[in-house]
């Protein structure tokens, strides 16, 4: 067992950075807050983070050209069951929890003195990575 919470705090370690980054930008899309709508606009960090989110790529997509007031109501003002309201908020109730979990897990791996160091060098590669990974694309 000890094998196993060490690898675990390990894995946890370098995986901790992108699981916060994809459980902020998943609660940012649960409510739509990546693309533009109505006289919303998102900010444009916000847009890239979204790209890298879904389509590994950090870039805004260009803007969609505008429809025509014949068109069908947009889809923000389409009706939907009180049930997607509630799973929407579900989620975003996990995705809040998954933050928390992890910085908390993050915490308690560096608040420990035995494995501290390697802790943080793993922290920082699972930080660092993915940056590189995306500005060498």
């Amino acid at each position: 067992m000890a094998s196993i919470r060490i690898w675990h705090s390990y894995l946890g370690m370098v995986l901790a950075p992108s699981i916060l980054f994809f459980a902020l930008t998943g609660l940012l899309q649960i409510f739509s807050l990546h693309e533009a709508h109505g006289h919303y606009k998102p900010a444009a960090l916000v847009e890239k983070f979204s790209s890298l989110h879904k389509d590994q790529v950090f870039e805004a997509k260009a803007p969609e050209p505008e429809s025509s007031e014949a068109d069908a109501k947009p889809q923000e003002e389409q009706l939907k069951p009180v049930s997607v309201y509630i799973l929407k908020w579900f989620f975003a109730l996990v995705a809040v929890g998954l933050m928390l979990s992890t910085v908390l897990g993050v915490w308690m791996g560096l608040k420990g003195t035995l494995r501290r160091r390697t802790h943080l060098w793993l922290l920082a590669t699972g930080a660092v990575l993915p940056i590189v990974l995306t500005v060498i694309q």
